[in-house]
């Protein structure tokens, strides 16, 4: 019988590939000083099997795209259906609203940085090519490959591979430049000692929790097993709401055809952000759920381990879809605008955070640095060589703030696809537009920052570590 199999031999290499990433870091130190995630590892070991070896006798990486694709709004939606954390008492000011900022300042500059050097390089690039530094190194590889590949239909050749190449970069400047950062605090006193006695848990460096250890808990129960399976019960939760994600979307796409052509494009775009739409009504759907007080039958930990699945497998597939012919088409401004954006965020972030946080503020640093330059997953690894516990308020402070940021990033992505448009229409007044946009991001940044660092605003500007 003809049935098949591409998505289980896709998901059968992804997965062999993490298990042999998984044995490597337990084993080998380079990558255990260096906290690579075993899903970057996988990845890599991946790419040369897609692009040399695989394709020789066949088989084709078309479905990874897709994979790619899903996992990302999955992830999306099972970190929305989460209750929101409590409250944390005794702030000193600045951890929440700080965080925030600290990820919008990303999202301004290495946009900024994209789009300017974008225009040394015109016509021999897109103009959204720039646009990828906050898409790979912000944001993280399911939005760059998505949206790169919604800019392949706007004249953008390769876009989805680029995107994908951008958020590689930025998974390496998070492991090894996160790595010279915390042994940069610990020579430079930045760390403090009893932080340094926390650091000694070789469970984070491994990877793997030893033999011996106590088995944290991962997942609680809140259904009768005979009943449903509480894991099946959280999944099937997550996948209606991707299904009522993909309604929303068939239904919005029917209303902009009647707009013609330019309703046909606005759509088209819809869809390749469905990362968003996914998330909202995620958030919905939790609303309803804590006002009918049902609520306790949802454990966040749960849909925290289908994210990190979703998580996993998706960045290893995304580096697998890359396409090394387009990464050695682009390979110049792919590298001058990678290192550039690696450097910047490198000092930019240890100055701001050092300035504006007044509690924790090496491990908030490592956290904005993590998620700066590849996603929450790399900044948690990072925040767990300081913090093995999350016994300090970063991490919730980050899990607040990320509701404020989504929504003040609506606008933001859905303005990503000006310099496309430009490409499209012939008129590079979307493209100037989008640097307006970026430049309003950065200013809120910078009020915000000031409001908050106030007289160390600016003091000692050339350190890039501030102490009093």
């Amino acid at each position: 019988m003809d049935f098949s199999w591409k998505v289980i031999i896709d998901a059968g290499l992804i997965s062999a590939a993490l298990l042999l990433a998984t044995l490597i870091r337990s084993k080998v130190r380079f990558f255990q000083k260096y906290l690579i995630p075993n899903a970057l590892t996988a990845g890599f070991h991946l790419l040369p099997l897609y692009n040399y070896v695989l394709p020789p006798i066949g088989y084709s990486k078309n479905g990874l795209g897709d994979l790619v694709y899903h996992l990302l709004n999955i992830s999306f939606i099972a970190m929305s259906l989460r209750s929101s954390p409590p409250k944390v008492k005794g702030h000193k000011g600045g951890g929440v609203l700080g965080m925030s900022s600290g990820i919008l300042m990303g999202y301004a500059t290495q946009a900024l940085l994209g789009l300017f050097l974008t225009l040394l390089f015109i016509p021999a690039v897109h103009p959204a090519f720039g646009l990828h530094l906050p898409l790979g190194f912000a944001l993280g590889p399911g939005q760059a490959y998505a949206i790169g590949k919604g800019w392949e239909s706007m004249g953008f050749e390769g876009g989805s591979s680029v995107g994908l190449a951008f958020a590689a970069i930025g998974y390496l400047w998070a492991c090894f430049g996160g790595v010279v950062l915390i042994n940069k605090g610990i020579r430079k006193g930045w760390v403090s000692a009893d932080v340094l006695s926390m650091m000694k848990n070789t469970d984070v460096l491994r990877g793997t929790i030893a033999k011996d250890e106590e088995k944290p808990i991962g997942a609680r129960l809140t259904t009768d097993s005979e009943a449903i399976d509480s894991f099946s019960f959280h999944v099937a939760a997550v996948v209606v709401v991707y299904f009522l994600s993909f309604l929303f979307l068939k239904g919005l796409t029917f209303l902009l055809s009647f707009a013609g052509k330019a309703g046909m494009d606005l759509a088209t775009n819809f869809w390749g952000i469905n990362f968003i739409f996914s998330a909202i009504i995620a958030i919905v759907i939790r609303k309803l759920i804590d006002r009918f007080h049902i609520g306790h039958v949802f454990d966040n930990e749960t849909l925290t381990r289908i994210s990190g699945f979703s998580v996993d497998y998706m960045v290893a597939g995304a580096l697998a879809a890359i396409s090394l012919v387009f990464i050695g088409k682009y390979w110049l401004p792919l590298l001058i605008m990678s290192t550039l954006c690696g450097i910047m965020v490198f000092i930019t972030v240890p100055w701001m955070s050092s300035r504006m946080f007044h509690d924790y503020r090496f491990e908030r640093m490592l956290m904005l640095y993590g998620v700066s330059t590849g996603t929450l997953s790399t900044g948690l690894a990072l925040l767990r060589v300081m913090d093995p516990e999350f016994k300090t308020k970063v991490s919730s402070d980050y899990m607040l703030s990320a509701g404020l940021t989504f929504l003040l990033a609506i606008p933001f992505i859905l303005s990503i696809n000006l310099p496309a448009k430009a490409y499209v229409t012939g008129s590079m007044s979307y493209y100037w537009l989008m640097i307006g946009i970026a430049g309003l991001y950065l200013l809120y940044v910078l009020v915000t920052y000031a409001i908050l660092a106030r007289k160390k605003s600016f003091a000692k500007p050339l350190k890039i570590w501030y102490e009093d």
